[in-house]
């Protein structure tokens, strides 16, 4: 098939798509969000946006990359690993304007490319009880184009929907494709994501998939998979080691932008319970280490959520479950997490709504009313916050969902199998 065979394809089942009110509503949507950031940004947000930091990372990179973790003429700072850098580089060629300008339609890009990956995966994992047409799988993914965590992505120019995308694609790999080579490069492509954001460095443990009823060959070679998983992980990864070995203060100025400095203890609407935690001792000016707060309540979610999905009865999607909570105990534990970070959960949760029974209790406690939360209301919590900070500065709503989907994803990754159906 040559290229314009295959444009005329793509052109036709967009006109399909089309046919769909409810897609159409999500184009126009999205795109008065796209619109309305442009305007946002030049009018409000001009000195107090992410993009910035992205785009200084990219011309520190070829100017001076010791400068790449100053905190210095910023309201934020860089915190990613310095390989990530490199990516903003063709951005950060152009004035700030034009380079924000070409983000913003990357990001489109990426976010109707995450589209096609969600839609693709939903038909390998979707139950065999749910439609099957793709009626319903055209609905979610409109209103996943329609939530209102893409507004704050698309004005602040952050890099969400690049982490989103590739860790669609490592599910992807995963679950379509047994070879030991096509298991090396999902987790490759896992690495690339976490050296765009390492705060999804929280997954890598959900990436062994262990079921201790194998047979002894059978075990060995999932332990196989599981090593070659970590192993493609760690190689992207790895590859900061040489910007630590040749300038040290580097490795310094990662620490001290994530785990230390005035970031961490400001009072902030992060709604992570790390962050929850840290506003009210010091709004109550209580005496507090932000960094042990941090591993307490890692090591307690993290903990749970590991024991429970490592000892769990695993089947062949649990690679969806794994990545999920890895996301979720990510927005609970980290110091910063804020409502554009949804944007990497919100498929996820998609993918869950597809793969559970139609008609699960787990679907409908937890992951549908999470979903419409996440996707529609959370904002609104921003706004509230801003309100209240002066007297009751807790942004905590989101952390209830965080927690009650974290429950519905653990009590089905335990008994996979018992019928959390609701009655006809």
């Amino acid at each position: 098939m040559n290229i314009k065979s295959i444009i005329n394809n793509k052109k036709e089942r967009f006109r399909e798509l089309l046919d769909h009110k409810i897609f159409r509503y999500a184009i126009i949507v999205h795109s008065f969000y796209f619109i309305l950031s442009f305007v946002l940004f030049f009018t409000f947000f001009y000195n107090q946006n992410d993009f910035i930091v992205f785009y200084t990372s990219g011309k520190a990179i070829f100017q001076d990359i010791t400068n790449l973790y100053s905190q210095e003429n910023y309201y934020i700072h860089f915190r990613y690993f310095p390989l990530s850098a490199i990516f903003y580089i063709p951005f950060s060629l152009f004035n700030l304007d034009l380079g924000y300008i070409l983000f913003s339609f990357f990001n489109l890009f990426l976010t109707f490319l995450t589209c096609i990956i969600l839609y693709k995966i939903i038909f390998f994992i979707r139950g065999d009880d749910h439609e099957k047409g793709d009626d319903r799988i055209i609905l979610y993914i409109s209103l996943f184009l329609m939530a209102m965590p893409h507004i704050d992505n698309y004005i602040l120019g952050q890099i969400n929907l690049q982490v989103t995308l590739l860790i669609l694609l490592s599910i992807f790999i995963f679950i379509k494709y047994k070879g030991n080579k096509w298991q090396l490069i999902g987790g490759f492509l896992l690495g690339i994501s976490i050296n765009i954001k390492p705060s999804a460095i929280f997954i890598i443990p959900f990436l062994i998939v262990m079921n201790f009823t194998l047979k002894k060959e059978n075990f060995n070679q999932v332990f196989k998979v599981n090593i070659i998983r970590i192993i493609g992980t760690i190689i992207p990864l790895s590859l900061n080691i040489i910007f630590f070995l040749i300038y040290p203060s580097l490795w310094e100025g990662f620490l001290i932008n994530n785990f230390g400095g005035n970031r961490t203890i400001d009072i902030n609407f992060s709604f992570s319970i790390t962050k929850l935690i840290i506003n009210f001792c010091s709004f109550y000016s209580f005496p507090f280490n932000q960094t042990l707060i941090f591993l307490i309540i890692t090591g307690l979610f993290g903990g749970i959520g590991f024991i429970i999905f490592f000892y769990g009865r695993n089947t062949r999607n649990s690679i969806v479950y794994g990545f999920t909570l890895g996301i979720i105990i990510l927005l609970l534990v980290y110091f910063d997490s804020w409502d554009h970070h949804l944007l990497t959960l919100i498929p996820m949760l998609i993918l869950i709504i597809f793969n559970l029974p139609r008609k699960s209790k787990i679907t409908k406690k937890f992951i549908k009313p999470s979903f419409f939360f996440f996707c529609f209301i959370d904002l609104a919590f921003l706004g509230i916050w801003h309100l209240t900070e002066s007297w009751f500065p807790f942004n905590f709503m989101a952390a209830i969902f965080l927690i009650l989907t974290f429950y519905g994803i653990s009590r089905y990754i335990i008994n996979p199998k018992k019928e959390y159906l609701t009655p006809n």
